[in-house]
Parts: C-alpha cells; sequence; structure tokens
C-alpha cells in the first residue's frame, strides 16, 4: 500500500501533459519523494518514471540530502527492472562510486564495481571511467582509490588486459600503486596459466619502481620453478636480495621442492647454506620436503634423525609429515616403528586420515601381515573414514603377494560393491597374482577381458600376455601383441624385452633371443642383469659355456653387480663341462663379494669333480 502511494505522488509529480519541467527539478523531487516515502519497494510502473534519463539519474545519486541507502535502493531498482527505458549508465555508476567512496563503504563499492565489470555495455578503458569523476582533480584521493579497486576488481574477473591498462594509467599519471593490489594481479594471472602477462607484469613492477615485497617475489619464484627454470629463480632472488627484498622460509622452501624436483644435489645443499646464512629457521615445509628428499634417495637414517630434530625444536608434526615418516620406515620394513608413528599422531592430537591409514595397511601388506590389514581397514570405517580404491587396491596385492588369490578376488568384488571401479592397477595386480600360481589361462582371460569393461590396457598389461604367451611358446601372438601396444601409444620397454628373451631361452632358441637384445640396445635400452642371467643360463644349457662367460664378463664393464644366480648359473655351466678349475675360481670371487652359495652350487663342484676324473 505504501509503495503505491510513492507512485501515485511520482504521477502528481510527472503528470503525463508536463513537458516543461527541468532535469534538476525532477531530480529534486524524486529524491524528495524516496526520503518521505522511505525505502518501500517501488513495483514497475514505467509511466510513472518516463521523464527518467542518464542526467536525472545521476543527479538524483548526487544529491547530497539523498541519504545513501536511498542511493543504492533507487540504484538496484533501476538495475533490476530492465523494462525501463533508462537503466544506470556508466556516469550514474562513477556518480555511485563517489558516495560509496566518502561513506568509506568500500565493500559495497566493490560490489558495485563488479557489476559494470560484468556488464559489456559498460566495459571501458580507465581514462573514460575517470573523465566522468567531477571535480576529480580537487580530490585526487578517490581516482586514486577507485583505480587501486579497479585494478584488483578486473584481476578477479580475469579481464586482464584492462587491468593492465590500469597499472599502466596510474603509472603514467603519476597514481601511487599499491602493491598488494599488484600482487592480487598477479595471483590471478598465474592461477590462470597466463605466464606471458605474469612474467611481463613483474618485470613492470621492477621497471616503475613499484615496492616489491617478498610475497610477490615468492610467487614469481614458484612460477620459473614450475617452468624449471629454477637457475633463473635463484638469480632473481640474489638480485632483489641485493635491494633489500630478503626471501623467506616459503621463497626457500619453492627453490628447495624445485632442486630436490630435478634431484640436484648440490642445489638443495645450496639453498641450506643460505638458509643458514641469512638465518631463516626451517618450518614443517622445510622438514617435510628434506625428510621425503632423504627417504626417497635411500637416506632413511637423515629422514630419521631430521625427524627427531624437529620434534625436538618444537615444530609440531603435521598429518602430511606423519604420512610420509610411516611411508619410508615401511619402506625399510620396519612396521612396528610405522605403527608406534601412528599410534604417536594421535596422541598428539591430530586426526588421522585415509592417507595416514593408507601408508601403514600399505606397509602391512607388504610384509604380508594381512590380518593386521585387516583391523585397520575396519578400525578407518568405524571411524567414519571410507577406504578409497587406492587402499582396496592395496589390499588386493598384499593378497596376490601371499598367493591367497581367492581373497584378493573377494576385494575386488567388495571393492566394486563399494562404487569403485576396477582400474588397470587392479586387473594387472590380480592377473599377476594369478601367473604366481600358474593359473595362465584365467590370467590372460582377465587382462584381454579388459577392455570390454572400458579399461585401457597398458605397458604392464601387455608385458604380462606377452610373458604368457611366450611361456605357452606361442611367439606368433606374442609378437602380435607388441605390435598392438606399439600402435596404442604403449612402447616395449626392458621388461618385456626380458620376457621375450626368457621366453625364447626357455624354447633353446638362443639365435632370436641375442637379435633381441641387439634390438633392445639399438632401441636405447641397456640390458640389465635379468637379461645377462636369463643368457648365460641358456648358453650353459645349450653348452656354449664360452659364449656364456663372455656375457659373464660383460656384465662387469657394463657397470652391472653379479648376484648369487647369475654366478650360480655360471658354475653351473661350467660343472657341467668338467671345467672344474674354472668353476672354482668363480666360486672363490662369489665368496670375496660377500655372496653365499646354495646347495646347487655346492652339488655342481662336487659333481665337476667326478666328471673331471672321469
Amino acid at each position: 500500500m505504501a509503495s503505491q502511494n510513492v507512485f501515485k505522488t511520482l504521477k502528481k509529480v510527472f503528470p503525463s501533459n508536463s513537458t516543461a519541467v527541468t532535469d534538476q527539478e525532477i531530480a529534486d523531487k524524486i529524491a524528495k519523494t524516496l526520503i518521505t516515502a522511505g525505502l518501500k519497494p517501488l513495483q514497475t510502473t514505467p509511466s510513472l518514471l518516463s521523464n527518467l534519463n542518464s542526467r536525472v539519474t545521476h543527479l538524483v545519486l548526487s544529491n547530497p540530502h539523498l541519504p545513501l541507502h536511498s542511493c543504492l535502493f533507487f540504484f538496484n531498482f533501476l538495475c533490476r527492472n530492465q523494462s525501463l527505458a533508462q537503466i544506470p549508465d556508466l556516469q550514474a555508476h562513477v556518480t555511485l562510486f563517489y558516495r560509496l567512496y566518502e561513506a568509506r563503504k568500500f565493500a559495497q563499492l566493490k560490489i558495485v564495481l563488479n557489476s559494470m565489470v560484468n556488464n559489456i555495455d559498460l566495459q571501458c578503458p580507465v581514462p573514460k571511467i575517470v573523465a566522468l569523476i567531477e571535480n576529480g582533480r580537487k580530490n585526487p584521493n578517490f581516482v586514486e582509490k577507485l583505480c587501486d579497486m579497479l585494478l584488483r576488481v578486473y584481476a578477479d574477473n580475469r579481464v586482464f588486459d584492462e587491468a593492465l591498462g590500469v597499472f599502466d594509467y596510474m603509472d603514467q599519471n603519476g597514481i601511487q600503486i599499491e602493491e598488494r593490489s599488484c600482487f592480487v594481479l598477479l595471483l590471478a594471472l598465474k592461477k590462470y596459466d597466463r605466464m606471458d602477462l605474469f612474467f611481463g607484469f613483474f618485470d613492470r613492477m621492477v621497471e616503475k619502481g613499484v615496492e616489491v615485497t617478498v610475497y610477490s617475489l615468492t610467487v614469481v619464484v614458484d612460477g620459473l620453478c614450475k617452468r624449471r627454470e629454477v637457475d633463473r629463480a635463484k638469480k632473481l632472488v640474489g638480485e632483489l636480495a641485493g635491494k633489500g627484498i630478503k626471501p623467506n622460509v616459503y621463497t626457500f622452501n619453492t627453490l628447495m621442492n624445485a632442486y630436490i624436483t630435478r634431484n640436484d644435489f648440490e642445489g638443495v645443499d645450496e639453498i641450506l647454506n643460505l638458509m643458514d646464512k641469512d638465518h631463516v629457521d626451517y618450518n614443517v615445509t622445510t622438514y617435510s620436503l628434506l625428510m621425503d628428499w632423504y627417504a626417497n634417495s635411500g637416506k632413511f637414517d637423515d629422514a630419521e634423525r631430521l625427524f627427531k630434530e624437529m620434534c625436538n625444536r618444537g615444530i609440531e608434526p603435521d598429518v602430511h609429515v606423519y604420512t610420509s615418516a610411516i611411508c619410508w620406515t615401511c619402506k625399510l620394513g620396519n612396521v612396528r616403528r610405522a605403527s608406534e608413528l601412528f599410534d604417536e599422531l594421535i596422541e598428539r592430537g591430530l586426526v588421522p586420515n585415509c592417507h595416514n591409514y593408507g601408508a601403514l595397511i600399505n606397509g602391512l601388506c607388504k610384509v604380508g601381515q594381512m590380518e593386521a590389514a585387516e583391523i585397520l581397514v575396519n578400525e578407518m570405517q568405524s571411524k567414519g573414514i571410507d577406504a578409497n580404491q587406492v587402499v582396496f587396491n592395496t589390499l588386493i596385492d598384499g593378497y596376490c603377494r601371499k598367493r591367497m588369490i581367492d581373497d584378493a578376488l573377494s576385494m575386488q568384488v567388495l571393492m566394486e560393491g563399494k562404487g569403485f571401479k576396477s582400474d588397470v592397477y587392479t586387473f594387472n595386480t590380480i592377473a599377476s597374482g594369478l601367473c604366481r600360481l600358474n593359473r595362465n589361462e584365467e590370467a590372460k582371460w582377465l587382462l584381454l577381458a579388459m577392455a570390454e569393461k572400458g579399461v585401457a590396457p597398458n605397458l604392464v598389461s601387455f608385458t604380462t600376455l606377452i610373458d604368457i604367451y611366450c611361456k605357452e611358446g606361442n611367439f606368433v601372438e606374442a609378437k602380435r601383441i607388441i605390435q598392438e601396444m606399439k600402435t596404442k601409444g604403449e612402447k616395449p620397454n626392458i621388461v618385456t624385452y626380458n620376457a621375450l628373451i626368457d621366453g625364447y631361452i626357455k624354447k633353446g632358441k638362443m639365435k632370436e633371443a641375442h637379435k633381441l637384445k641387439y634390438e633392445m640396445e639399438e632401441n636405447g635400452m641397456k640390458p640389465d642383469l635379468y637379461t645377462y642371467t636369463s643368457l648365460i643360463h641358456g648358453e650353459c644349457i645349450a653348452e656354449n659355456v664360452d659364449e656364456a662367460l663372455r656375457l659373464f664378463n660383460e656384465i662387469t664393464w657394463r657397470g652391472l653387480t653379479r648376484n648369487v644366480v647369475t654366478f650360480t648359473a655360471m658354475i653351473l655351466g661350467l660343472s657341467k663341462k668338467g671345467r672344474t678349475d674354472e668353476a672354482f675360481r668363480l666360486y672363490d670371487d662369489m665368496i670375496k663379494e660377500g655372496l653365499t652359495p646354495d646347495d646347487r652350487v655346492y652339488s655342481s663342484l662336487v659333481s665337476s669333480l667326478h666328471t673331471a676324473k672321469s
């Protein structure tokens, strides 16, 4: 009822036959009506506001007697009613900006700026916006604040060319540029992968003398590191350090992570030395990076030392650190210590997540403690933490390692019942488990059925199939699989070649086996110890002991280390031919290298004595 009274009043003020009323009079009467009628919603009645134009709207909004909330009401009313002939234009927006600025309503000002930036009809270069400000020269602070907010709003809305235009306008007109606003633009450019503009803008910041903080520096360092330009990033840190912008622990962590990623030990040491020189203390991320690095490099004692050092310094390990520590402790096979770490995590008041449970479950499965792994899964689920696909695949792998294939298949059914689809890892794991039990036909059927279930086979799948066909002596099908994998973008690796070589050797086809070795080398792959051991064993069976010895000696200058299996194959071959002295010399070499012979070696040496005597 009250809103109808507003329109009745407006109708009296603006009769349809009135043409002599000025814009100022119309604006004054609208403002007066709004003040007296309150802020009740106006109904859409175009005839009541038919005399509105851009000038009238501007005059209403700039009327100092009209309260700001009434201005906003009027402005929003016009924006909502698209059927009106006059909706707020650029001038109306700028006028409202100034009212909001005067009232220090910066949050509301940003909202209105957002609506302007997202209106394609209102988008224009910043000089045109500033030109609409009345008495803008008398209030340069408003122009500065408007440009600063525009820079941020353009960045938030990914209008990067306009944002850079605002930066240039501010620089050319001597307007102070806030580093925080530049930081917002840098983050946006990086987030949306506009790295060409990202690096160029930072260079302009430095060139134009914008104050650069360590936060902007760290963002740029991270961008360079992600592009693998680590040396350039370190050089930039050094240059800006000379200008008084000292890197902090986050900057150093970013550089360290990049050096760790490319296995640059010297680079990591250099960063650690710089941190020590600048008296920058490690934080939890620093320790986490270093512990992971040491553990992945096999330096488990150093990783454990750092973990203890971190705790002694009062730096609380987070859930991620504990996950990492549990993982590398399990790699050592020390599941007891891993369990202690898990308990310690809970004692510190941290809430274990799926990754913590998964790391410990994986460790238990690797050492064959499947009952303990199952208990942990049940505990995990009782606490409302659902097992994910990684955990299910880990359990399946554990069962397969223990030759509990039926349990593995049951776990697969349970996993799929939980809504997870068997992936290529699931199929490969079960197929390998079936092969260990010589259930090759089932493994082959499983791998061939993968495609029907929408799972694309990978290198491991193809290699397993090739190995099965080679064991069957079906080299035609094995070669067909190799061609198929090549057409699907999968290149045979050394494991694939070894499967083929082993298959030919078992069928006594040494010529084909050697041909594959040469082909492998031509494709840039170096034969490994398994390759040589298979060939040595095959040549010994074929009684080509001299060729076997040549291969045996080739192992050393290839930089490989001979193991028990390699020595055993060669000693058996020499013993069979009655070459006792050579066999015993190899036995002595075997002992010197710290290897323990098995019963077959002793038996073959004894039999060689009889062969030599006869």
